[in-house]
């Protein structure tokens, strides 16, 4: 473990020993606000120190069967004890680190999927409904749901843009590392000569805004427009005005909604994903800002940026941002992806770790 680690649960634990007493003292019990802010501080320290007596119980059962080592008898036994030991000790200092990391309040929340064809023609919508198809695959086997919010159809059958709103435990923290560029690299369908076509399309996740924290907006500078649904939904969604595309003049955001019969709950849908979007404006030009100090390169998802690469002759997908290259593409585009966003998180997880080490140095 390293020291300044083992410096800052030393403090959380002292700490931890100090709200003990302070949730009992009784000018506390009576001040009901402060007794529910150490309580919930209470709460989220009670799990940091209860494995960290853990790994202290283990540490000193490492040193006692290293000692045991020199007798015959035991040196056996002993040497099973130390590599259960260090299997331990391994486990709890990854698990005690990662509690110990910063947590983003937005990972709990609902989330944004939204994928948008680039460069490419229909070959890149082909590749936008793919990409629909992979987390739409991922999140079913997340117990995430996902509402279709808006689609504009290609005429192949793929997807100039599609948003989604996603469902689910954690589902912004899930999905957060996927806003970016990716690029695909095949044959497309349409290609005669067995050239290889490469193209593109971005994806933009944003956690759905906290009703009340989020920004409010002057109805004077929104532009609020109905129009004819399209795509499928039968009979009554092509012929009445029922979807809703909101524009904030200011900036030039767009958000629509064509899913509901309803033209009021398509614009509540809508006015949400508008927020959303204004948000994570906001929200990247803060990581920008964060990121030129730092020079982070994940989390700062803008659509620029090219994260990843899908190379279908060689069955090959390279995420740019941690030079992570994985040979089973056909399982990944089936929504295999839990090894790809997990690699992510740790990578976050390590720079996360190096900027408390560096602030605690």
């Amino acid at each position: 473990m390293k020291p300044f680690v083992k410096e800052t649960l030393d403090r959380q634990q002292w700490r931890l020993e100090e709200l003990d007493a302070l949730l009992s003292a009784p000018d506390v019990v009576n001040d009901m606000a402060r007794f529910r802010q150490l309580s919930r501080e209470h709460a989220e320290l009670s799990e940091l120190g209860a494995l960290y007596k853990q790994f202290q119980q283990r540490n000193l059962d490492l040193t006692e069967a290293q000692s045991l080592l020199k007798d015959p008898e035991m040196a056996d036994m002993a040497a099973e004890e130390i590599t259960a030991c260090e299997a331990d000790l391994l486990r709890l200092d990854e698990a005690l680190q990662a509690l110990l990391l910063p947590k983003d309040p937005d990972d709990e929340r609902n989330a944004y999927l939204e994928i948008r064809a680039g460069t490419g023609g229909d070959e890149s919508a082909l590749f936008a409904a793919d990409l629909l198809r992979m987390y739409t695959r991922y999140c079913e086997t997340q117990g995430l749901r996902m509402e279709l919010i808006s689609e504009s159809p290609s005429e192949l059958g793929g997807y100039k843009e599609v948003v989604l709103r996603v469902v689910g435990d954690r589902a912004y923290g899930q999905l957060r590392f996927e806003s970016g560029g990716h690029r695909v690299q095949r044959v497309p369908a349409t290609e005669t000569q067995g050239r290889i076509h490469t193209s593109a399309c971005t994806v933009a996740v944003m956690p759905e805004p906290d009703e009340s924290q989020a920004v409010e907006l002057n109805p004077a500078d929104l532009r609020i427009d109905t129009f004819r649904a399209s795509g499928a939904g039968g009979q009554h969604i092509n012929k009445t005005d029922s979807a809703v595309r909101i524009t904030h003049l200011p900036t030039g955001t767009v958000a629509e909604c064509q899913d509901d019969r309803s033209q009021h709950r398509n614009r509540a849908k809508a006015m949400q994903v508008l927020v959303a979007r204004i948000q994570e404006a906001e929200r990247h030009k803060r990581e920008y800002a964060e990121a030129a100090q730092r020079k982070g390169l994940i989390g700062s998802g803008d659509r620029s940026d090219r994260i990843r690469t899908y190379n279908f002759p060689q069955g090959r997908l390279t995420d740019h941002r941690i030079n992570l290259t994985l040979y089973k593409l056909t399982a990944i585009m089936e929504g295999d992806l839990k090894e790809v966003i997990h690699q992510l998180h740790l990578a976050r997880g390590a720079e996360l770790m190096a900027e408390l080490e560096q602030a605690n140095s």
